[in-house]
């Protein structure tokens, strides 16, 4: 019988395992090669469908990318503000006779105020010239020759709008240093600022500042306040400072441009220079006037002259020179604001003045724009020295005023500031966010 070769079991798994092994070699190798993979690993049906449509780009890096523009930053906005700036304050023995009256026996000057009020008030900024010191305690007010004005008319001033005055003047030494110190305490009670006299060396040092704000922007506006003399009264012994005080006959106004440079670099964008000075009762400004505020406006660190001492309203003009060149307007004389002046005593002219109403526009490069206007004002002196704007009363008159007495008294005004400047015939606007006296450092901030 024929005999047929048969394979053990043992020898079938050892042919079945030679097989297997050879098949995952095949797939391996077909893996190794990609044949069996699409672009992005997947399964074969998964490759078909890559394989037909678009082929991707290959993503970029972060390095790569363009970078975003950044956003041009907001340009700062424009600051515009009004700054009103007012004549000389004298509390003649008449006017504290009329303020008393009005207290029906304490003094009460704003019903003398009250008429002008609004136009203090309206503005951003105001700036009294505060000619003559406060009475110490212990003594009584007093009038002309030697000045010493009640308590009462500094809260008074604060009330009406008033965010602070000048104080350098000839009658600064009236009541000597007791009379300076107790001025400015009161002022310093009153929360208004003031420049031109000092207590102490550190504070004769420090300019008065004011701030404005539109939005996120502040203006800081430093006042500072020369007077040429004392009308032969002594400073206090050891302290040159106490009062700021300039050479006028000789036209010596170095130290009133050193004052402004140091506010300036104390952080001050606009200056404004009180100046007492020069010749009195008349309405022209003589040569040494003219001088001094030619050399202040050629000096570059001054936005504004504001005279005061001649008891008349002088001429408004704007002189060559300025901060930038292009400029500085000068209120060479306000003339009188709160006073017993009249032609009883001097000239016409001095029962009337005006307020300086001056607009300030801060570009946001830091430019300022200066406009300046006037209101004219009076007294009625003999109706217990009640204040009137001029032009709300030319038609019909007020108190003892007559209409044509009103109008001449308009005219007088008008014809003094000259046609540079013009009239504003309506109170002054608050233009800015904000506007506010600037604590000084020994001060309380509250």
């Amino acid at each position: 019988m024929p005999s047929h070769s048969r394979r053990s079991p043992s020898a079938l798994p050892a042919l079945a395992i030679s097989i297997i092994a050879g098949v995952i070699l095949v797939v391996a190798g077909l893996v190794a090669t990609g044949a069996l993979t699409s672009p992005s690993g997947g399964t074969p049906e998964a490759s078909a469908e890559a394989s037909e449509a678009p082929s991707a780009a290959p993503a970029a890096t972060a390095s790569a990318l363009p970078s975003p523009t950044p956003a041009a930053p907001e340009p700062p906005p424009t600051v515009e503000f009004t700054l009103v700036t007012g004549g000389d304050i004298l509390t003649h023995g008449p006017v504290l006779t009329s303020a008393r009256a009005a207290g029906d026996g304490d003094y009460d000057f704003a019903p003398l105020m009250q008429n002008v009020r609004p136009y203090v008030e309206g503005a951003d900024l105001a700036l009294c010239h505060l000619e003559v010191p406060v009475a110490p305690p212990g003594s009584e007010p007093s009038g002309y020759p030697v000045f010493g004005a009640p308590a009462e008319l500094i809260p008074a001033l604060a009330d009406e709008g008033w965010d602070g005055c000048s104080t350098a003047s000839n009658h600064s030494m009236d009541r000597r240093y007791a009379g300076l110190e107790t001025t400015l305490d009161a002022l310093d009670e009153a929360r208004l600022g003031h420049a031109g006299m000092a207590r102490t060396e550190e504070e004769a040092a420090s300019t008065q500042m004011y701030s404005v704000r539109v939005e996120d922007r502040r203006i800081t506006v430093a006042n500072i306040s020369f007077t040429y003399g004392l009308n032969g009264l002594p400073k206090p012994d050891g302290m040159p400072w106490a009062v700021d005080t300039f050479d006028a006959d000789a036209q010596d106004v170095s130290p009133i441009i050193a004052a402004a440079q140091a506010a300036r670099d104390e952080g001050a964008d606009i200056v404004i220079a009180s100046t007492h000075c020069c010749v009195e009762y008349q309405t022209e400004p003589n040569a040494a006037q003219r001088d001094i505020a030619q050399q202040i406006a050629e000096s570059g660190v001054v936005d504004l002259y504001v005279g005061h001492h001649a008891h008349v309203p002088q001429p408004i003009e704007r002189l060559e020179g300025g901060v930038a060149d292009d400029g500085m307007w000068a209120y060479f004389g306000h003339g009188n604001y709160l006073s017993n002046q009249d032609t009883q005593c001097c000239s016409a002219d001095t029962n009337s003045g005006y307020l300086g109403v001056t607009t300030f526009t801060v570009a946001p490069d830091g430019d300022v724009d200066v406009t300046a206007e006037w209101v004219a004002t009076t007294v009625d002196r003999t109706n217990r020295h009640t204040m009137h704007v001029l032009k709300d009363i030319a038609d019909a008159g007020a108190g003892d005023l007559s209409a044509a007495e009103a109008q001449a008294r308009h005219s007088r005004v008008a014809d003094a500031a000259g046609d540079e400047a013009a009239e504003r015939t309506a109170p002054p606007e608050a233009l800015a966010d904000a506007a506010f006296r600037i604590t000084r450092w020994w001060e309380p901030s509250s």
